[in-house]
């Protein structure tokens, strides 16, 4: 390949049907849009998790969530098991971060050699609250998942967004200087809440604009058990104070977008500017996606497509434009990133299920890979498993009935098939899939443990039901301006 650098751009919660190249039907994100025209789009892309720090920790190894045991908010990443970043490291590959990572803390050994204004768990600890999970807290006493407020303005999130775009502008102009290979990871945190989209990208969207809401109960939907339970526990919708401010909420999600591709666009300018455009792939993706109303839900945390689903695009030299049908997920990028820098990842996978994403672009569509999701963290009592594989989609909720979906025929996951005995061959054989790949209950068994244990290092259930933000990770108090 061509290629020497690379620069991987992950946002946070951005539900991949939100870009223009997606098909949406009016939101605008014309360089994300830009960036899948000149590469390649992986439309049934997947989180390991959807939950911000599991995902992570798997997107750094290349592994699935059982596999290293990071379940939740509260079991942030510390370097071990080793991820691609120590490989390139061993390699003399210069590797750098800027932005939300979601670790546990600077110091530990993660995989770069350096990483600039970023943002982990908050103590080192993360949200231990929400490890406590059966039974899980009541929702008395926490904060809005959502934020203070709701509407259009500046956060601490937008300034931190802007801080770390400025930073990667000037890093790669120092990196053009340099003319040395390097790989940059670059953690921006929109559109995750607080729900407050700077102005001029609140004002790009009308309240006319927002679609009938998806399968909400107020319409007589009923939710799954195990997702009704989440809900209640979440309360993301009742927390509104009016049908104004939940109106803004739409809004504003959608200006984050606006405003997430404003700086990608800024970061992709100025690898053009700097000369490194014909050198560098460019890889972006998000950690989950976001509800965003659907079933009356928002924020992650459940297994249908809004949540799991993320976008995922690589451009650049020797990239073919075009798009992937082939179902894939964050631990492709392990492999991806190796083999970008010239790197054999085959005698360096391990476990690792991953396959590159440039190899999978090359080939035939594979119909029948299998792509693993599973959730382990707050607001549910027992864990939940998705797979999907080719057209189907098969949600399995350990002491829960499961549910099933044909993706071809139903994109939009609105008939759940898991009950009609003319498909109970396929809910068999989606079962059996699953358990190929691990067995649910013995990882639900594991799961818990390890928060138990996690509960009682921290000083029990009360002491633990202090530890940790209500909402968004603040972002870092103290941020270095640049560019």
């Amino acid at each position: 390949m061509r290629g020497k650098n690379i620069v991987v751009i992950m946002s946070d919660e951005h539900n991949p049907e939100f870009m223009g190249c997606s098909g949406h039907p009016f939101i605008k994100t014309p360089h994300l849009d830009a960036l899948a025209a000149r590469g390649v789009r992986f439309p049934n892309a997947y989180t390991p998790s959807p939950i911000c720090v599991p995902a992570r920790a798997a997107f750094a190894t290349g592994m699935r969530v059982h596999q290293t045991r990071h379940w939740d908010n509260a079991m942030p990443y510390v370097g071990d098991p080793r991820g691609w970043g120590h490989v390139l490291q061993e390699q003399g590959i210069a590797v750098e971060s800027i932005g939300k990572l979601h670790y546990r803390n600077e110091e530990d050994p993660v995989g770069f050699d350096r990483e600039h204004i970023p943002m982990h768990v908050l103590g080192g600890y993360g949200m231990v609250w929400a490890s406590i999970r059966d039974p899980y807290l009541p929702v008395e006493g926490r904060k809005r998942m959502l934020g203070d407020r709701i509407g259009s303005g500046e956060s601490t999130y937008t300034a931190y967004d802007r801080d770390v775009t400025g930073h990667t502008v000037q890093w790669l102009r120092e990196a053009a200087q340099a003319g040395r290979p390097f790989v940059l990871y670059v953690g921006l945190v929109a559109p995750h809440f607080p729900l407050i989209a700077p102005n001029e990208f609140f004002a790009l969207y009308e309240p006319s604009q927002i679609p009938h809401a998806k399968l909400h109960p107020k319409d007589g939907y009923a939710r799954h058990p195990w997702v009704q339970a989440y809900a209640e526990f979440e309360r993301s919708e009742e927390t509104f104070q009016s049908e104004a401010e939940r109106v803004d909420a739409f809004l504003a999600y959608y200006g984050l977008c606006s405003f997430l591709d404003s700086n990608v666009g800024r970061i992709t300018k100025a690898l053009q500017e700097s000369g490194l455009a014909d050198s560098t792939h460019v890889i972006y993706t998000s950690d989950h996606g976001d509800n965003v109303g659907a079933r009356g839900l928002w924020g992650k945390s459940t297994l249908y497509q809004e949540s799991v689903g993320i976008p995922m695009i690589v451009a650049g030299p020797d990239v073919r434009p075009g798009v992937c049908e082939t179902a894939v997920d964050l631990l492709d990028l392990y492999p991806t990133i190796l083999q970008g820098v010239g790197l054999d990842a085959a005698p360096r996978m391990g476990p690792r299920p991953g396959r590159s994403l440039f190899e999978l672009a090359e080939a035939p569509v594979d119909g029948q890979r299998p792509i693993l999701s599973e959730y382990h963290a707050a607001g549910s009592n027992t864990a939940g498993f998705m797979l999907r594989k080719g057209d189907w989609k098969y949600h399995h909720y350990v002491r829960f009935q499961p549910e099933l979906f044909n993706l071809r025929d139903d994109p939009q996951e609105l008939h759940d098939l898991s009950a009609d005995p003319a498909y109970a061959g396929v809910l068999a054989e989606m079962r059996a899939a699953l358990y190929a790949i691990c067995n649910p209950e013995a990882v639900d068994a594991q799961a818990k443990a390890d928060q138990t244990a996690l509960i009682e290092r921290m000083g029990g259930t009360e002491a633990a039901s202090r530890l940790g933000s209500s909402g968004a990770t603040p972002a870092p108090r103290k941020t270095e301006t640049a560019a």
